[in-house]
């Protein structure tokens, strides 16, 4: 069986329909031309990839904590889409459970987009998450991580790290904030996404100098707690990507069909409650 046609479930991946649903007044930036993201073109991309179920998460981009257009999508889904919602960090549980009857399984917080300060503010949010068994999708970049990880591990919250934590490129493994997140695999509750490779890489497709970072976490995090991810459709990306060659990348680094199957399929599955 080709690897496109493996059943997957993709992570992480973003909806942006500026014509139905017009970008918040206040973004910092504004996803536009090949980065426009609709539902009826990631539907695309799903059955040409084996793509069975997704996890979307809502942009900072274009949107913030305007949840429409993400809140759009799973209602169209009929059961195939789960959602991650940016939300203010004084969102109440009632809320959190309003949301949660719409699939949305999760709230994200961005500290590269944020800032730490911002996120280390979230801590009763973050409580109220873990007491409805809720997620965390966490984006944090360099050394970030070890501000955060006190705040993250006392609050009981189940995380999913975006895009393996996002290295400093040419740091090497022992820089503070992956060795954080590396730790963090002890606690039974985290998850990494083995996904945008482009956020901590210094070279061009195929990315070889994340290899290290991505062997490191494999070790750490085992495929029971390590997620696929698209990233699509590649917002600020330094170079055209598709997901056709990220998944002969995950074909190299996985050769055997049965590891891609719990990285792909049972390990996501599972974390998301598919």
């Amino acid at each position: 069986m080709s690897v496109f046609d493996e059943a997957k479930i993709d992570t992480h991946c973003h909806v942006l329909d500026p014509a139905c649903f017009p970008y918040a007044a206040d973004v910092a930036y504004r996803p536009s031309g090949q980065e426009i993201a609709p539902l009826a073109q990631y539907l695309q991309v799903m059955d040409a990839y084996g793509i069975r179920h997704a996890l979307f998460v809502g942009p900072n981009s274009g949107y913030g904590p305007d949840n429409r257009c993400l809140l759009d999508a799973l209602a169209q889904a009929a059961g195939r889409f789960k959602g991650i919602a940016v939300l203010r960090n004084d969102t109440d549980g009632d809320t959190l459970l309003r949301l949660r009857k719409s699939g949305v399984i999760g709230v994200a917080l961005n500290a590269t987009v944020m800032g730490v300060e911002h996120c280390l503010n979230s801590a009763p949010l973050l409580r109220t998450l873990a007491g409805l068994d809720m997620l965390l999708s966490l984006q944090v970049e360099h050394d970030q991580l070890v501000a955060l990880r006190p705040l993250v591990e006392d609050s009981g919250v189940r995380v999913m790290i975006d895009h393996g934590g996002r290295p400093a490129p040419g740091a090497g493994v022992q820089q503070p904030g992956f060795q954080a997140l590396l730790a963090m695999a002890r606690n039974g509750r985290t998850a990494v996404k083995l996904s945008g490779y482009q956020k901590f890489s210094a070279l061009p497709p195929p990315y070889a100098d994340t290899r290290p970072f991505v062997d490191a976490l494999l070790e750490a995090f085992t495929l029971d707690a390590c997620l696929w991810a698209s990233d699509w459709p590649f917002l600020r990306a330094p170079q055209r990507l598709d997901v056709g060659p990220l998944l002969r990348h995950v074909e190299r680094l996985l050769p055997r069909e049965a590891d891609r199957r719990r990285l792909f399929w049972q390990t996501p599955k599972r974390w998301l409650g598919l």
